[in-house]
């Protein structure tokens, strides 16, 4: 049998981190196995649907190079994708009225007043069982409900002795007591399907092999598979994925950060960062790799290897494996995406590429890079006469000062500013003083800069700024000094 999976997302927001993964885990399980990928729109709950949310599912699959291979946009063989156009058709309300004709379901007119009397309070938290009142209405009674106008929901009809058991790709074999089991609502009182049961009748009719959700949805897989076998259908594989948590180990939130793909887009994070950190919040491969593209994602991916503890998202690591994307960009993308933040920044008329490639093994994220160049523009005032002082080339502030005094007329004699040239020839200044490149350098460049830690050397900051500048910058040192 092909292989089929889906990402079923509802247009309530933005894409969260855990969206994500479930429709990165449900691509890959599809894809290493040469099977379909589809999407699908759960927007039974109009209350939660929020405008404009079906453009940022889209926009953030493509994004992320997840492309589907049947949903609303492209269609497909068992549409429609969307599933309130489904309700539209009647599929849903056609179903549940065959589990009534099996005993399986039954309808239900108790009314909210009815309803708030059976509310239970167990383990401090109020819950509702239903006490399957109306599953004792005569054929007579409820055809009079019927013909009457009485509002109504269909109800399971689950059995409150023995067990059920189910099967989890990851978890095993999972067996509730049935006397746990509510009767649960399938189709409500406006006609509209219950998230649980539409995705039942729709994963069916859409042939889907697999199914990964959140283990949040575990304690509701039994309801599930006591549709499947009351309609006679085969049951999908289930696999149940960790939560996702901050450092500090509470649930996400946009209120401690990036919860969101778009929060992490807004970061200045690589689309195929992002999915690469996301594929390894609770799976890993068998092999030592941390860095991988999508392809080789597809390659490795093997579901029975995602962990069944709470997965981690440490923005610390995300940002530096950001990094290791940027620096294995070719030169080419890197500048494309570098250049208009070395704009901003860099007024006066210097090599902008230069000043890019400087940044590339320094920068984690791009919006990195205008407080890494900004003193290319000019060197802050004030700054710490300390920096002056660096106790591994055991140099003081009069030694700093010194080494400016002398160097001062051999860089006013300098034609070639290039770098090369620059290097070689303070190079040999340093031997006839018997000065380290490294002791030579540093004051050269605390000058030029005003900064301890620059994303070049004195020899590239002085290329780029040029003689003239290089030249003014080192007396206002001395002067300051």
């Amino acid at each position: 049998m092909k292989v089929r999976t889906r990402f079923a997302p509802s247009p309530t927001g933005y894409m969260h981190i855990g969206n994500l993964r479930t429709a990165l885990y449900a691509y890959l399980i599809a894809k290493h196995e040469n099977g379909d990928f589809l999407l699908r729109i759960e927007d039974t709950d109009k209350n939660r649907e929020v405008e404009g949310a079906l453009d940022i599912i889209y926009n953030s699959l493509k994004l992320a190079g997840l492309m589907h291979d049947e949903g609303p946009d492209i269609g497909g063989p068992v549409g429609p994708y969307i599933q309130s156009e489904r309700v539209k058709s009647g599929i849903y309300m056609e179903y549940a009225k065959k589990l009534i004709e099996k005993g399986q379901a039954y309808y239900c007119f108790c009314d909210e007043e009815r309803l708030s009397k059976l509310k239970k309070n167990v383990n401090g938290e109020e819950i509702s069982f239903y006490d399957k009142h109306c599953l004792s209405l005569s054929k007579d009674e409820i055809e009079a409900n019927l013909k009457e106008g009485k509002p109504f929901v269909i109800r399971q009809n689950n059995p409150t002795e023995g067990t059920t058991t189910f099967n989890d790709d990851l978890y095993g074999d999972i067996t509730v007591d049935n006397s746990e089991l509510d009767d649960m609502v399938l189709i409500k009182s406006d006609g509209y399907p219950t998230y649980n049961f539409a995705n039942v009748v729709d994963d069916h009719l859409m042939n889907i092999t697999h199914v990964v959700r959140g283990n949040e949805y575990l304690s509701s897989a039994p309801k599930y598979n006591r549709l499947y076998d009351a309609f006679g259908w085969d049951i999908p594989k289930y696999i149940h994925c960790p939560p996702i948590t901050d450092e500090s180990h509470h649930k996400l939130s946009k209120r401690h950060g990036a919860a969101s793909f778009e929060d992490m887009i807004n970061l200045g994070l690589l689309p195929e960062c992002i999915l690469n950190f996301v594929a390894l919040l609770g799976w890993s491969p068998d092999s030592n790799e941390e860095i991988f593209d999508l392809n080789r994602m597809i390659e490795l991916f093997d579901y029975h290897r995602i962990s069944k503890s709470p997965a981690v998202l440490d923005m610390t690591k995300l940002k530096w494996m950001n990094g290791k994307y940027i620096e294995n960009m070719s030169n080419d993308k890197y500048l494309e995406m570098a250049l208009p933040y070395v704009e901003k920044v860099i007024t006066k008329n210097y090599d902008k590429e230069k000043i890019a490639m400087c940044v590339k093994t320094r920068i984690e994220v791009f919006p990195d890079i205008p407080s890494k160049i900004s003193f290319f523009n000019e060197v802050e005032k004030n700054y710490d006469k300390n920096l002056y002082v660096n106790e591994k080339n055991k140099l003081s502030k009069d030694d700093s000062i010194a080494i400016l005094n002398d160097v001062l007329p051999v860089l006013e004699g300098i034609n070639d500013f290039s770098n090369d040239n620059l290097f070689a020839e303070l190079k040999e200044f340093g031997k006839s003083k018997e000065l380290k490149v490294g002791k030579l350098m540093w004051p050269i460049r605390i000058a030029l800069s005003g900064l301890e830690n620059t994303p070049a050397g004195a020899t590239e900051i002085a290329s780029i700024i040029g003689k003239e500048e290089t030249i003014l910058r080192i007396k206002n040192a001395l002067n300051y000094m």
